[in-house]
Protein backbone atom coordinates (compact mmCIF):
# COMPACT_ATOMS: atom_id res chain seq x y z
CA UNK A 1 0.00 0.00 0.00
CA UNK A 2 1.35 3.42 -0.99
CA UNK A 3 1.56 5.82 1.95
CA UNK A 4 0.27 9.23 0.97
CA UNK A 5 0.97 11.52 3.91
CA UNK A 6 4.61 12.15 2.90
CA UNK A 7 5.31 14.91 0.37
CA UNK A 8 8.30 15.47 -1.98
CA UNK A 9 10.14 17.55 0.64
CA UNK A 10 10.00 14.65 3.09
CA UNK A 11 11.38 12.24 0.51
CA UNK A 12 14.18 14.65 -0.40
CA UNK A 13 15.05 14.89 3.28
CA UNK A 14 15.07 11.08 3.48
CA UNK A 15 18.07 11.10 1.16
CA UNK A 16 19.89 13.49 3.49
CA UNK A 17 19.21 11.23 6.46
CA UNK A 18 20.39 8.13 4.60
CA UNK A 19 23.63 9.83 3.62
CA UNK A 20 24.22 10.91 7.22
CA UNK A 21 23.61 7.43 8.60
CA UNK A 22 25.83 5.78 5.99
CA UNK A 23 28.64 8.20 6.82
CA UNK A 24 28.39 8.78 10.55
CA UNK A 25 26.50 5.87 12.12
CA UNK A 26 26.55 2.59 10.20
CA UNK A 27 30.37 2.20 10.11
CA UNK A 28 30.62 2.68 13.88
CA UNK A 29 27.39 1.30 15.30
CA UNK A 30 28.51 -2.24 16.16
CA UNK A 31 31.50 -0.81 18.01
CA UNK A 32 29.20 1.51 19.97
CA UNK A 33 27.07 -1.48 20.91
CA UNK A 34 30.17 -3.34 22.08
CA UNK A 35 31.41 -0.28 24.01
CA UNK A 36 27.89 0.23 25.43
CA UNK A 37 28.17 3.93 24.60
CA UNK A 38 27.46 6.09 21.56
CA UNK A 39 30.27 8.40 20.48
CA UNK A 40 29.32 11.96 21.47
CA UNK A 41 30.75 13.19 18.18
CA UNK A 42 27.77 11.63 16.41
CA UNK A 43 25.45 14.15 18.08
CA UNK A 44 27.53 17.04 16.75
CA UNK A 45 27.55 15.44 13.30
CA UNK A 46 23.77 15.07 13.47
CA UNK A 47 23.43 18.73 14.38
CA UNK A 48 25.60 19.83 11.45
CA UNK A 49 23.65 17.61 9.06
CA UNK A 50 20.24 18.94 10.13
CA UNK A 51 19.21 15.62 11.68
CA UNK A 52 19.02 16.98 15.23
CA UNK A 53 17.10 19.94 16.66
CA UNK A 54 14.51 20.03 13.89
CA UNK A 55 11.89 21.71 16.07
CA UNK A 56 14.20 24.39 17.45
CA UNK A 57 13.36 27.79 15.92
CA UNK A 58 15.97 29.31 13.63
CA UNK A 59 16.50 32.19 16.06
CA UNK A 60 17.83 29.61 18.55
CA UNK A 61 20.02 27.77 16.07
CA UNK A 62 17.66 25.04 14.86
CA UNK A 63 15.88 24.20 11.64
CA UNK A 64 12.54 25.65 12.72
CA UNK A 65 10.63 22.62 11.41
CA UNK A 66 7.29 22.04 13.13
CA UNK A 67 6.12 19.27 10.78
CA UNK A 68 6.65 16.02 12.70
CA UNK A 69 6.77 14.05 9.46
CA UNK A 70 10.42 15.05 9.13
CA UNK A 71 11.14 13.46 12.52
CA UNK A 72 9.18 10.44 11.32
CA UNK A 73 11.52 10.15 8.34
CA UNK A 74 14.54 10.22 10.66
CA UNK A 75 13.02 7.45 12.80
CA UNK A 76 12.20 5.30 9.77
CA UNK A 77 15.68 5.54 8.32
CA UNK A 78 17.37 4.77 11.65
CA UNK A 79 15.13 1.71 11.99
CA UNK A 80 16.00 0.61 8.45
CA UNK A 81 19.70 0.32 9.35
CA UNK A 82 18.99 -1.20 12.78
CA UNK A 83 20.65 1.61 14.79
CA UNK A 84 18.05 1.47 17.55
CA UNK A 85 20.21 2.75 20.40
CA UNK A 86 21.19 5.81 18.38
CA UNK A 87 17.56 6.43 17.47
CA UNK A 88 16.46 6.19 21.10
CA UNK A 89 19.05 8.74 22.21
CA UNK A 90 18.15 11.14 19.41
CA UNK A 91 14.45 10.79 20.19
CA UNK A 92 15.04 11.77 23.81
CA UNK A 93 16.76 14.95 22.65
CA UNK A 94 14.28 15.92 19.92
CA UNK A 95 10.97 14.59 21.25
CA UNK A 96 11.38 15.18 24.98
CA UNK A 97 14.10 17.44 26.36
CA UNK A 98 14.15 20.07 23.60
CA UNK A 99 10.32 20.45 23.60
CA UNK A 100 10.34 20.97 27.38
CA UNK A 101 12.86 23.81 27.04
CA UNK A 102 11.11 25.20 23.97
CA UNK A 103 7.60 25.21 25.43
CA UNK A 104 8.34 26.00 29.07
CA UNK A 105 11.63 27.89 29.05
CA UNK A 106 12.10 31.60 29.52
CA UNK A 107 13.76 33.57 26.76
CA UNK A 108 17.01 33.49 28.75
CA UNK A 109 16.80 29.71 29.20
CA UNK A 110 16.13 29.18 25.49
CA UNK A 111 19.04 31.40 24.50
CA UNK A 112 21.32 29.61 26.95
CA UNK A 113 20.46 26.01 26.10
CA UNK A 114 18.68 25.55 22.78
CA UNK A 115 21.45 26.57 20.33
CA UNK A 116 23.89 24.08 21.84
CA UNK A 117 21.22 21.37 22.06
CA UNK A 118 20.35 21.81 18.37
CA UNK A 119 24.08 21.64 17.56
CA UNK A 120 24.47 18.37 19.46
CA UNK A 121 26.97 19.99 21.82
CA UNK A 122 24.61 19.86 24.81
CA UNK A 123 22.86 16.54 25.48
CA UNK A 124 19.66 16.50 27.52
CA UNK A 125 17.93 14.03 29.81
CA UNK A 126 14.80 14.00 31.92
CA UNK A 127 14.91 12.44 35.38
CA UNK A 128 11.52 11.13 36.45
CA UNK A 129 11.86 7.50 37.51
CA UNK A 130 13.12 6.66 41.00
CA UNK A 131 13.99 3.34 42.66
CA UNK A 132 10.56 3.35 44.30
CA UNK A 133 8.56 5.33 41.76
CA UNK A 134 8.12 4.18 38.18
CA UNK A 135 4.73 4.56 36.52
CA UNK A 136 3.35 6.23 39.67
CA UNK A 137 4.98 9.64 39.35
CA UNK A 138 3.17 10.86 42.45
CA UNK A 139 5.48 8.54 44.38
CA UNK A 140 8.49 10.76 43.53
CA UNK A 141 10.52 11.50 46.67
CA UNK A 142 13.30 13.71 45.27
CA UNK A 143 12.90 17.09 46.95
CA UNK A 144 13.79 20.66 46.03
CA UNK A 145 13.69 23.22 48.84
CA UNK A 146 13.92 26.94 48.14
CA UNK A 147 16.79 28.66 49.95
CA UNK A 148 17.00 32.31 48.98
CA UNK A 149 17.94 32.53 45.30
CA UNK A 150 18.63 28.79 45.02
CA UNK A 151 16.94 25.42 45.00
CA UNK A 152 18.52 22.67 47.09
CA UNK A 153 17.85 19.23 45.56
CA UNK A 154 18.17 15.85 47.27
CA UNK A 155 17.21 12.45 45.93
CA UNK A 156 17.98 9.63 43.52
CA UNK A 157 16.81 8.79 40.02
CA UNK A 158 17.24 5.58 38.03
CA UNK A 159 16.78 4.24 34.48
CA UNK A 160 17.68 7.68 33.11
CA UNK A 161 18.20 7.66 29.35
CA UNK A 162 21.32 9.62 28.29
CA UNK A 163 22.29 9.49 31.96
CA UNK A 164 26.02 9.34 31.27
CA UNK A 165 26.25 11.77 28.36
CA UNK A 166 23.71 14.32 29.62
CA UNK A 167 24.89 17.88 30.19
CA UNK A 168 21.46 19.16 31.16
CA UNK A 169 18.98 17.15 33.24
CA UNK A 170 15.35 18.15 33.78
CA UNK A 171 14.64 16.82 37.27
CA UNK A 172 11.15 16.09 38.55
CA UNK A 173 11.17 17.29 42.16
CA UNK A 174 8.69 17.55 44.99
CA UNK A 175 8.70 21.23 45.93
CA UNK A 176 5.66 21.17 48.25
CA UNK A 177 5.19 17.93 50.24
CA UNK A 178 1.65 18.93 51.25
CA UNK A 179 0.22 19.85 47.86
CA UNK A 180 -0.34 16.41 46.31
CA UNK A 181 -0.14 16.48 42.51
CA UNK A 182 0.35 20.26 42.70
CA UNK A 183 3.52 19.87 44.70
CA UNK A 184 5.87 18.95 41.83
CA UNK A 185 8.17 21.19 39.80
CA UNK A 186 10.72 20.76 37.02
CA UNK A 187 14.21 22.04 37.76
CA UNK A 188 17.22 21.93 35.44
CA UNK A 189 20.53 20.64 36.80
CA UNK A 190 23.64 21.09 34.68
CA UNK A 191 26.78 18.96 34.40
CA UNK A 192 29.44 19.86 36.98
CA UNK A 193 27.05 21.20 39.59
CA UNK A 194 28.46 20.28 43.05
CA UNK A 195 26.55 17.39 44.65
CA UNK A 196 25.26 16.07 41.32
CA UNK A 197 26.82 12.70 40.47
CA UNK A 198 26.17 9.72 38.26
CA UNK A 199 25.92 6.21 39.59
CA UNK A 200 26.22 3.04 37.56
CA UNK A 201 25.91 2.93 33.81
CA UNK A 202 23.21 0.30 33.83
CA UNK A 203 23.70 -2.96 31.92
CA UNK A 204 20.41 -3.41 30.08
CA UNK A 205 18.92 -6.36 28.23
CA UNK A 206 18.87 -4.34 24.99
CA UNK A 207 19.74 -0.89 23.63
CA UNK A 208 23.33 -1.57 24.59
CA UNK A 209 24.90 1.58 23.13
CA UNK A 210 22.26 3.90 24.56
CA UNK A 211 23.57 5.01 27.96
CA UNK A 212 21.22 4.58 30.89
CA UNK A 213 22.30 5.50 34.39
CA UNK A 214 21.48 6.23 38.00
CA UNK A 215 21.66 9.88 39.07
CA UNK A 216 22.30 11.12 42.61
CA UNK A 217 21.54 14.58 44.02
CA UNK A 218 23.10 15.44 47.38
CA UNK A 219 22.44 19.02 48.49
CA UNK A 220 22.66 20.15 44.88
CA UNK A 221 22.28 23.91 44.70
CA UNK A 222 21.03 25.44 41.46
CA UNK A 223 19.90 29.00 40.74
CA UNK A 224 16.22 29.72 41.24
CA UNK A 225 16.20 30.68 37.55
CA UNK A 226 16.71 27.01 36.67
CA UNK A 227 13.05 26.36 37.46
CA UNK A 228 11.44 25.22 34.20
CA UNK A 229 7.85 26.30 33.74
CA UNK A 230 5.70 27.17 36.74
CA UNK A 231 6.41 26.09 40.30
CA UNK A 232 3.90 23.48 41.42
CA UNK A 233 2.80 22.64 37.87
CA UNK A 234 5.46 20.05 37.12
CA UNK A 235 2.95 17.22 36.97
CA UNK A 236 0.78 19.22 34.55
CA UNK A 237 3.82 20.02 32.40
CA UNK A 238 4.67 16.30 32.20
CA UNK A 239 1.13 15.44 31.13
CA UNK A 240 1.20 18.18 28.47
CA UNK A 241 4.28 16.71 26.81
CA UNK A 242 3.23 13.06 26.96
CA UNK A 243 1.29 13.00 23.65
CA UNK A 244 4.48 13.93 21.76
CA UNK A 245 6.63 11.51 23.76
CA UNK A 246 4.21 8.63 23.27
CA UNK A 247 3.55 9.17 19.59
CA UNK A 248 7.32 9.29 19.16
CA UNK A 249 7.58 5.85 20.76
CA UNK A 250 4.69 4.60 18.61
CA UNK A 251 6.44 5.85 15.46
CA UNK A 252 9.63 4.12 16.60
CA UNK A 253 7.71 0.91 17.21
CA UNK A 254 5.98 0.67 13.86
CA UNK A 255 9.13 1.66 11.94
CA UNK A 256 11.09 -1.01 13.80
CA UNK A 257 8.38 -3.57 13.02
CA UNK A 258 8.49 -2.61 9.34
CA UNK A 259 12.29 -2.89 9.25
CA UNK A 260 12.22 -6.34 10.89
CA UNK A 261 9.60 -7.49 8.40
CA UNK A 262 11.64 -6.25 5.42
CA UNK A 263 14.81 -8.00 6.63
CA UNK A 264 12.83 -11.19 7.18
CA UNK A 265 11.04 -11.11 3.84
CA UNK A 266 14.38 -10.84 2.06
CA UNK A 267 15.88 -13.62 4.19
CA UNK A 268 12.88 -15.90 3.57
CA UNK A 269 13.41 -15.85 -0.20
CA UNK A 270 17.19 -16.20 -0.01
CA UNK A 271 17.34 -19.02 2.56
CA UNK A 272 16.62 -22.47 1.15
CA UNK A 273 15.30 -25.55 2.93
CA UNK A 274 13.94 -28.77 1.45
CA UNK A 275 15.22 -27.63 -1.95
CA UNK A 276 13.40 -24.30 -2.17
CA UNK A 277 13.25 -20.87 -0.49
CA UNK A 278 11.52 -21.03 2.88
CA UNK A 279 9.34 -18.16 1.60
CA UNK A 280 7.71 -20.71 -0.70
CA UNK A 281 6.51 -22.74 2.29
CA UNK A 282 2.86 -22.04 3.04
CA UNK A 283 3.38 -21.42 6.73
CA UNK A 284 6.09 -18.83 6.05
CA UNK A 285 3.88 -17.08 3.52
CA UNK A 286 0.99 -16.99 5.97
CA UNK A 287 3.20 -15.43 8.66
CA UNK A 288 4.57 -12.85 6.22
CA UNK A 289 1.02 -12.05 5.07
CA UNK A 290 -0.20 -11.59 8.64
CA UNK A 291 2.72 -9.35 9.58
CA UNK A 292 2.44 -7.17 6.47
CA UNK A 293 -1.29 -6.67 6.99
CA UNK A 294 -0.91 -5.72 10.65
CA UNK A 295 1.98 -3.38 9.86
CA UNK A 296 0.17 -1.57 7.05
CA UNK A 297 -3.01 -1.13 9.09
CA UNK A 298 -1.00 0.25 12.01
CA UNK A 299 1.09 2.50 9.76
CA UNK A 300 -2.10 4.10 8.46
CA UNK A 301 -3.27 4.82 11.99
CA UNK A 302 0.09 6.17 13.14
CA UNK A 303 0.29 8.42 10.07
CA UNK A 304 -3.13 9.84 10.99
CA UNK A 305 -1.88 10.46 14.51
CA UNK A 306 1.15 12.34 13.16
CA UNK A 307 -1.14 14.55 11.08
CA UNK A 308 -3.25 15.19 14.18
CA UNK A 309 -0.10 16.04 16.14
CA UNK A 310 0.91 18.56 13.47
CA UNK A 311 -2.52 20.15 13.76
CA UNK A 312 -2.33 20.31 17.56
CA UNK A 313 -5.24 17.87 17.83
CA UNK A 314 -3.58 14.69 19.15
CA UNK A 315 -4.97 13.92 22.60
CA UNK A 316 -3.22 12.11 25.42
CA UNK A 317 -5.79 9.31 25.08
CA UNK A 318 -5.20 8.87 21.36
CA UNK A 319 -1.43 8.92 21.89
CA UNK A 320 -1.87 6.22 24.54
CA UNK A 321 -3.83 4.07 22.09
CA UNK A 322 -1.14 4.42 19.47
CA UNK A 323 1.67 3.76 21.94
CA UNK A 324 0.37 0.53 23.43
CA UNK A 325 -0.88 -0.93 20.16
CA UNK A 326 2.24 -0.19 18.11
CA UNK A 327 4.69 -1.40 20.76
CA UNK A 328 2.78 -4.63 21.38
CA UNK A 329 2.63 -5.18 17.62
CA UNK A 330 6.37 -4.59 17.42
CA UNK A 331 6.95 -7.35 19.98
CA UNK A 332 4.79 -9.82 18.03
CA UNK A 333 6.34 -9.00 14.67
CA UNK A 334 9.96 -9.16 15.84
CA UNK A 335 9.35 -12.44 17.63
CA UNK A 336 7.88 -13.99 14.48
CA UNK A 337 10.75 -12.63 12.41
CA UNK A 338 13.28 -14.28 14.72
CA UNK A 339 11.43 -17.57 14.30
CA UNK A 340 11.67 -17.38 10.52
CA UNK A 341 15.40 -16.61 10.75
CA UNK A 342 15.87 -19.74 12.87
CA UNK A 343 19.24 -20.02 14.56
CA UNK A 344 20.58 -16.98 12.72
CA UNK A 345 17.88 -14.90 14.38
CA UNK A 346 19.48 -15.65 17.74
CA UNK A 347 22.84 -14.22 16.67
CA UNK A 348 23.66 -10.66 17.72
CA UNK A 349 25.64 -10.09 14.51
CA UNK A 350 22.31 -10.10 12.66
CA UNK A 351 20.13 -6.97 12.98
CA UNK A 352 17.09 -9.12 13.79
CA UNK A 353 18.89 -10.52 16.85
CA UNK A 354 19.66 -7.02 18.12
CA UNK A 355 16.09 -5.96 17.33
CA UNK A 356 14.79 -8.79 19.49
CA UNK A 357 16.52 -7.54 22.65
CA UNK A 358 15.96 -3.87 21.82
CA UNK A 359 12.21 -4.36 21.41
CA UNK A 360 11.32 -5.55 24.89
CA UNK A 361 11.59 -2.14 26.59
CA UNK A 362 9.10 -0.54 24.21
CA UNK A 363 5.99 -1.62 26.13
CA UNK A 364 7.53 -0.40 29.39
CA UNK A 365 9.11 3.03 29.06
CA UNK A 366 7.07 6.12 28.26
CA UNK A 367 4.22 4.48 30.18
CA UNK A 368 3.58 0.74 30.33
CA UNK A 369 0.92 -0.93 28.23
CA UNK A 370 -1.12 -1.39 31.39
CA UNK A 371 -0.96 2.34 32.19
CA UNK A 372 -1.94 3.17 28.60
CA UNK A 373 -5.00 0.95 28.88
CA UNK A 374 -5.91 2.53 32.22
CA UNK A 375 -5.77 6.01 30.66
CA UNK A 376 -8.02 4.87 27.82
CA UNK A 377 -10.32 3.02 30.18
CA UNK A 378 -10.78 6.06 32.43
CA UNK A 379 -11.69 8.11 29.38
CA UNK A 380 -14.32 5.55 28.42
CA UNK A 381 -15.71 5.47 31.96
CA UNK A 382 -15.89 9.27 32.06
CA UNK A 383 -18.66 9.10 29.47
CA UNK A 384 -20.92 7.59 32.12
CA UNK A 385 -19.79 9.60 35.15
Amino acid sequence: MQRTHFEPDHEDYRGTVREFLAREVEPHYLQWEEDRLIDRASYVAAGKSGILGLGVPEEFGGSGVTDYRFRQVVTEEIARVGATSFGSSLALQDDITIPYILHLGTTEQKERWLPRMAAGELIGAIAMTEPGAGSDLQGVKTTAVRDGDEWVINGQKTFITNGIHSDLVIVVCRTDPNAGSRGFSLIVVERGTPGFSRGRKLHKVGLAAQDTAELVFEDVRVPADNLLGTEGRGFVHLMENLPLERIGIAVGAITAARAAYEWTKTYAFERKAFGKPIGDLQNTRFVLAEMLTEIEVTESHIDRCVIALNAGELTAVDASKAKWWATELQKRVVDRCVQIHGGYGFMMEYPIGRAYVDTRIQTIYGGTTEIMKEIIGRDIAAEFA
